[in-house]
């Protein structure tokens, strides 16, 4: 199912604050919510943004890896969960080949938001994680929480 980043958000949660990433499959009410890091929420509402900090961080440094070595973000895929933990595959086109690497959601949807890369949510998994989108209505975007540039 081809999806779109609906948002970046700050859940409260019995062990305090936990930001969650929005996924809105195409033609889907409901959200995949997929709870990150604070770091890798930063980063995501950054490449929504395509805020422009100066120096390179993290993601930014691996998308020009990949660049500079001639590769390309095609798309991420979250293609499984196991014992509660979301599995993506990043789908990345090389010189010689298109290969697929191991990656956590968040780090590949910080790549797929510089990139306007196409993210795909397997149907299991989203059937498996759906939730009501009224469930994060009162939630602050995580670019109020932090001071995300």
């Amino acid at each position: 199912m081809d999806a779109t980043i609906q948002g970046v958000r700050v859940a409260g949660t019995p062990t305090g604050p936990v930001p969650v990433v929005l996924l809105a499959p195409d033609g889907e009410q409901d959200f995949l919510p997929i709870f990150i890091g604070f770091d890798e929420a930063a980063s995501i509402a950054r490449g929504l943004d395509a805020s422009d900090v100066g120096r390179p961080l993290t993601h930014d440094l691996t998308l020009d890896i990949v660049e500079e070595l001639g590769g390309r973000v095609e798309r991420v895929v979250v293609s499984d969960v196991e014992d509660g933990t979301y599995i993506a595959d990043l789908h990345v086109a090389t010189p010689r080949e298109s290969v697929v690497v191991d990656a956590r959601p968040s780090d590949s949807l910080a790549l797929a938001a510089r990139t306007n890369a196409l993210i795909e949510v397997a149907e299991a998994v989203f059937e498996d994680g759906r939730r009501d989108p009224d469930e994060f209505d009162d939630l602050d975007d995580i670019r109020d929480v932090m001071d995300v540039v």
